[in-house]
């Protein structure tokens, strides 16, 4: 992943070396970080009603005016208006220039006067650059008195309809940077670029106020300057709306989001005698799209899977103004789970957004907004005009959306061509619209079955939609292979990319993701990661390794497939280290290497293979084998993990005590068992532990082992001494049957024997204890981590030791990650550390999981993503619950999200206990 540092804010360039290159002065700061203050009116809500001052740009309601709504709250239709007023000064090197002003965004419809004079007609749509040509509004000198009045609610209906009632915080003011732009008398207002894969290369030049007898002369060169091949030029035609450069160039360096190449034109108006009139320069790449029927998705010939996510422009403190650190910020998280692409839902973004795109290398959907409504024809042609306008020449995007799940005006679909000489796609977000099916929250038997009888290209818009810690991640897997074998596929996009939640200036600055509205994203609002970006991260690795379990005859070889579009697997990076992992009783989590290398492969985009990582004999004399693939640019794809030594195999730490017999008293209902002077309690009437007595703290576990989710009663319940070592035997009946051995040894941890026999399709099964969740207050494991899992999300997660505190964090309301409670996979012990005592569970048996109490239920969360669990607060189970999505149960996700079926076969265990 290449590093993008510069800050690229605008579309427009200026540079001291062209005495003729356009001028930008802003009037008000750059971004969140960055603003200006201006004197502000508020009509209703918060702080209304007086002159005061407001940052610029920003949302009102961050800078806490006016009244907070959601897009789907039909009651609260708040319409607050912010006036806004701020001066300028006339600078002399304006003199003989035209001047403009420019709004990147504003929301919603924004009236503009200059010194007491219309701009123009007022602007309707919230997420669109609008300007004015305010030449004859300026004074000659001196200072320039700006108005501009922005109502937060649009007069135009259909503007409401579209943009107001989405699913998110409605917000107003001016968002996005206000600035002059001052360009010569003969300027050139805009370019729209061409330039595609066998290295042609056009664009369209529209210049104002042309005379006759100009010369249009075009230069495309390196992003460092140096010239790519000659200049190119034209004489104006002054009768033409546009003027159209042409050239060719041999064997480019092409843009894909593998190789995200750019060049740069910079483009000249001279006169007759060869001065500069005006000059521009733009960024660029040559690539072509195209979209081949019953095929698939190409980009310079080659056929390519999106795999992305839906971004809003958001960010907690400040709504939808953001800073180039924020959009770096995405992109590299975007790229890092191993995305390739992202659909702008519900609205385009930012300008800088799409540059960072442009350089790091994102495929870009860039959208129309329309959420499940329209706009009316007259305004949506205006908007889709000055949308595309601004975003034409990104090589990013390759598909434009005319609108959201109903909300696309079909009047609008031929106007985007008007504007894009490159004729990019247009879609119908989950419509199936000519040759494509962007179908949103397609079940699993729609992808395995419905697309069979399909011949179009497949990509759905949104789908795995990750409410609180649903979707997302979770069936990811199962639905990616099966998507992956239908013959036009071309991807899809995870919703969310972000939990949208806002911090109320009205509430004390809490949170609010508006209820079960906005808690969808992989990330959390300040770009916390869930557990699903990591689960993503592995299954949508470029170097795909599906990891099965090794034993002593493996030999070191490793199947990979290539899932690149564009880049060979020799252009990558592989290094291995075996490793050994502290004890428990250690108060280190760090694993310490013992062997590390490298490994090659040559594997074409495409291919199968495999990776021999020439593994030293002893490599079996370690606990776990870590490879990490690192891509072209030096960056981690990914890191698998193999666990080596069994759980079994793992010492336990010997008790140290005084060789006293092991003594069994009873005492009422009790059995007490003193062994390596710890007390043991156990009810006879139930069979169960009730409490561990040391000499210097009492243990509150109890209540087990009971059978997970089983209704069962005490059958027999025995005890007895045998060479010199305690045992306890109980068994149960009931829905089940479970029998438990515990077993008491000098200088032995205890030692729990269980085995049992159950029927019928279960969310999980495995045995559980009681412990007072309170007293907790830590947990460190040889296992998976650090994140939880669920059946159908076990992908992401590195063996090793790991350690975290108690919270008591609930995806997508609280962001504190990982979280604590939950299941953890892969268990060989676990230290509890709690305020009496620590207790360490030692297991022999592979693939046990963990079960550290229940997740809390989120606010307005559905048992579609809240799935079943143990009663018990701690767990060692043999099959764990799945995760669905808001819209679908998980046993509609696939076959990793199907319940676990038992068939009475018998299931064994054994733990080991230090208190």
């Amino acid at each position: 992943m290449k590093k993008f540092s510069s800050f690229c804010l605008l579309l427009f360039f200026y540079t001291t070396s062209f005495s003729q290159s356009s001028i930008i002065k802003y009037l008000s700061g750059t971004d969140k970080d960055h603003t200006i203050q201006w004197d502000f009116y508020c009509s209703e809500g918060r702080k209304s009603g007086q002159w005061t001052k407001i940052a610029v740009p920003s949302n009102w309601e961050q800078q806490g005016f006016g009244n907070y709504n959601y897009g789907s709250d039909n009651l609260k239709k708040f319409t607050e208006q912010g006036i806004y007023k701020h001066q300028f000064a006339t600078e002399a090197t304006w003199k003989g220039k035209r001047i403009f002003i420019v709004f990147e965004g504003a929301m919603t419809d924004t009236k503009v006067t200059v010194n007491g004079k219309l701009a123009g007609p007022i602007h309707q749509g919230g997420f669109y650059r609008f300007k004015y040509d305010i030449t004859d509004l300026v004074n000659a000198s001196g200072q320039n008195q700006l108005e501009v009045t922005v109502d937060k609610q649009s007069a135009n209906p259909s503007v409401n309809k579209a943009e107001r009632n989405g699913d998110y915080w409605i917000f107003g003011g001016i968002y996005r940077p206000v600035y002059l732009e001052i360009v010569p008398q003969k300027y050139i207002d805009r370019t729209a670029i061409n330039a595609t894969s066998d290295g042609n290369f056009q664009i369209d030049v529209f210049i104002q106020n042309l005379k006759g007898g100009e010369i249009i002369e075009g230069q495309v060169q390196k992003l460092n300057g140096e010239k790519v091949g000659k200049p190119f030029t034209i004489k104006a035609n002054t009768s033409a709306e546009f003027q159209q450069l042409k050239s060719s160039f041999h064997k480019p360096l092409l843009w894909s989001a593998e190789y995200p190449n750019l060049y740069q034109v910079v483009v000249n108006i001279k006169n007759k005698n060869g001065a500069i009139l005006h000059c521009v320069k733009q960024k660029f790449g040559f690539r072509t799209v195209e979209l081949r029927k019953n095929d698939g998705l190409y980009v310079n010939d080659t056929r390519i899977i999106l795999k992305g996510a839906n971004r809003h422009s958001f960010w907690p403190e400040s709504g939808r103004t953001l800073s180039h650190n924020v959009h770096l910020m995405d992109v590299n998280a975007l790229k890092d789970m191993n995305m390739n692409a992202v659909r702008m839902s519900h609205y385009p973004p930012d300008q800088d957004f799409l540059n960072v795109c442009d350089s790091l290398g994102i495929y870009v959907l860039d959208e129309l907004s329309g959420s499940q409504n329209k706009y009316d024809t007259i305004v949506g042609r205006k908007l889709v005009k000055e949308m595309v306008a601004r975003d034409v020449n990104h090589p990013s995007i390759i598909i434009w959306d005319n609108g959201n799940e109903g909300g696309w005006n079909r009047a609008l679909d031929n106007e985007f061509k008007l504007y894009d000489p490159q004729n990019r796609t247009v879609i119908h977000p989950w419509e199936k619209f000519l040759n494509t099916n962007t179908k949103h929250y397609p079940d699993y038997k729609y992808v395995t079955q419905g697309l069979e009888k399909d011949s179009t290209v497949f990509f759905t818009t949104e789908f795995m939609h990750g409410l609180y810690d649903g979707g997302a991640g979770a069936a990811l897997d199962d639905f990616w292979k099966a998507m992956n074998k239908y013959h036009a596929n071309a991807g899809g996009f995870i919703w969310a990319l972000i939990d949208e939640a806002i911090i109320r200036t009205d509430k004390n600055n809490v949170y609010d993701t508006y209820g079960n509205h906005a808690p969808d994203g992989i990330l959390g609002p300040h770009r916390e990661k869930e557990a699903s970006y990591y689960a993503i991260k592995e299954i949508w690795s470029p170097i795909y390794i599906d990891p099965k379990p090794i034993d002593a005859k493996f030999d070191g070889k490793i199947l990979v497939e290539n899932r690149y579009s564009f880049t060979n697997l020799s252009a990558c990076t592989f290094k291995w280290k075996l490793v050994k992992f502290p004890g428990a009783v250690s108060k280190s989590t760090a694993a310490t290497t013992t062997l590390s290398g490298a490994a090659a492969i040559n594997l074409a985009p495409g291919a199968k293979g495999t990776l021999n990582l020439k593994l030293p004999a002893a490599w079996v004399k370690n606990d776990a084998l870590y490879l990490t693939a690192y891509d072209k640019d030096k960056e981690e794809v990914f890191t698998w993990s193999w666990p080596i030594t069994a759980p079994s195999a793992i010492a336990k730490t010997p008790i140290m005590s005084v060789r006293m017999p092991i003594t069994a008293t009873e005492s009422g209902n009790d059995l007490i068992i003193n062994s390596n002077r710890i007390k043991y309690y156990f009810d006879k009437t139930t069979g169960y532990i009730t409490k561990v007595v040391k000499p210097n703290a009492t243990i509150s576990l109890s209540g087990g082992p009971v059978l997970a989710g089983v209704n069962t009663t005490l059958k027999e319940f025995t005890h007895k001494e045998v060479n010199g070592q305690y045992i306890i035997e109980v068994d149960y009946t009931g829905d089940a049957s479970l029998h438990v051995k515990w077993t008491f040894a000098f200088s032995k941890p205890v030692e729990l024997e269980y085995s049992y026999k159950q029927t019928g399709d279960v969310d999980f099964h495995g045995i559980t204890f009681n412990y007072p969740e309170e007293k907790v207050t830590g947990m460190k494991w040889l296992g998976r981590g650090p994140y939880r899992v669920w059946k159908n999300r076990l992908r992401g997660q590195l063996f090793g030791v790991f350690h975290k505190d108690y919270n008591n964090s609930t995806t997508g309301e609280t962001w504190k990650y990982p979280e604590f409670k939950g299941y953890h996979a892969e268990i060989n012990w676990v230290v509890i550390e709690n305020k009496e005592a620590p207790i360490t569970v030692y297991t022999d048996d592979k693939n046990i999981f963990l079960q550290m109490y229940q997740p809390s239920r989120a606010n307005g969360a559905t048992d579609k993503v809240m799935p079943p669990m143990p009663t018990g607060g701690i767990g060692f189970l043999n099959g764990i619950s799945a995760m669905g999505t808001k819209f679908q149960e998980a046993k509609q996700m696939g076959p990793q999200s199907q319940k676990n079926i038992l068939t009475g076969s018998p299931i064994t265990g054994t733990l080991w206990f230090e208190f």
